[in-house]
């Protein structure tokens, strides 16, 4: 700015420092009618160019830019036509009050020119990504930038003025700190948030665990904000949870999606002991077989697991497509194995008891009862 005004005081020289008031008004009145006319050849050019512009496909331009561009050209000429004025006329005294004022004013063209800056890279860069995470930092972006550009602007004006700005930066901070023990919680939850930006541990639209769904509810679903006070989750029974951020980055998070859609689901079945366990192998992989979403590589698998009180407890593990599907797949296996079991008379067993009554007088028993329960 100071090399401006140099050149500034030189094309003044030229007209005279010790101009008359009358000649220094005509003198202004010629600056006046030069930026006017300077003016309207930009106007002109910019217009051109953007028409120009605007009629190639490849070259995305948006036509906010050229009027920025424009105001940004007129309230550049309005500061060096009086900048000019000033120097005529030795207003010195307000000339750093003028200085301060354009700074402000300037302010609103910056924030434009950052906000579509914003928006170029959210077209070309961030929607290119796999991950949502570059969209919400430009969304942060977006919401703080007016008040970044501003509040610069604001202290790059008292300074021009004179103004010493440490104290009220010395007293922000001490605000800051006042506030910070005031709002500890809600400080807490917003550094959770810059954290899992950061970190990533899940991303929008991945399917996770939800630990504090209500009771009898769906205990998973899918990121659908992750903000920086809360994430929202809506579960599966279409209920959204939202959780403070500072609470899920001090539990295990358990993410379903964030490798792949596919994962490996296992199915408890349980047989009777004297039932034929090899056909009752293959009617469970015929069951999993059935199914267009369970995936043939790798293939489904039944192990056993262990020998139970009543039953031989048998385990089926497929790998599925999407893993949304996962309580699908746990139903659809075990309604299609019971229908295939009850068809070839495998016994699903349940829990049996023998219960005999002793007379302690005659010491032998006086009868025997079988009692079943199910479990």
């Amino acid at each position: 700015m100071e090399t401006i005004t140099i050149y500034i005081d030189r094309v003044i020289s030229f007209f005279g420092t010790g101009a008359s008031l009358s000649k220094s008004g005509a003198n202004a009145l010629l600056t006046l009618l030069a930026a006017f006319i300077l003016w309207l050849l930009i106007k002109r050019f910019l217009t051109t160019l953007g028409n120009k512009v605007g009629r190639f496909k490849l070259i995305h331009v948006r036509k906010e830019l050229f009027v920025i561009l424009r105001k940004t050209a007129g309230l550049l000429l309005i500061w060096l036509v009086g900048v000019m004025w000033i120097r005529l006329f030795h207003l010195t005294v307000v000339e750093k009050m003028f200085h301060a004022v354009f700074i402000i004013v300037a302010a609103t063209p910056v924030k434009s020119f950052l906000l579509i800056f914003l928006e170029y890279l959210e077209r070309n860069l961030a929607k290119r990504t796999e991950t949502a995470i570059d969209n919400i930092v430009i969304d942060l972006l977006n919401k703080f930038s007016g008040a970044i550009v501003y509040a610069t602007a604001a202290i790059i004006a008292l300074d021009v003025l004179g103004v010493n700005v440490m104290p009220f930066i010395a007293g922000a901070g001490v605000m800051g700190v006042a506030v910070g023990f005031a709002a500890k919680d809600t400080l807490s939850n917003l550094i959770a948030g810059i954290l899992l930006i950061i970190d990533r541990p899940f991303e929008i639209g991945d399917r996770i665990e939800v630990w504090s769904a209500p009771a009898g509810s769906a205990s998973w679903g899918d990121v659908i904000d992750i903000g920086l006070r809360a994430t929202r989750i809506k579960t599966t029974d279409n209920i959204v949870v939202i959780i403070p951020n500072n609470e899920i980055m001090t539990r295990d998070i358990v993410n379903y999606t964030i490798i792949s859609s596919s994962i490996r689901v296992r199915v408890n079945i349980g047989i009777a002991y004297d039932a034929d366990m090899v056909k009752a192998k293959t009617l469970i992989i015929q069951a999993a077989q059935s199914a267009d979403w369970i995936l043939a590589e790798p293939a489904p698998k039944v192990v056993v697991r262990d020998f139970g009180e009543s039953a031989v407890s048998l385990q089926l593990r497929v790998w599925i497509k999407d893993a949304r599907k996962r309580m699908d797949t746990i139903s659809y296996i075990t309604d299609t194995v019971k229908t295939l079991f009850d068809e070839n008379g495998i016994e699903i067993p349940f829990p049996k008891r023998d219960i005999t009554i002793v007379d302690r007088h005659a010491g032998k028993p006086l009868r025997q009862k079988k009692h079943d329960s199910a479990s």
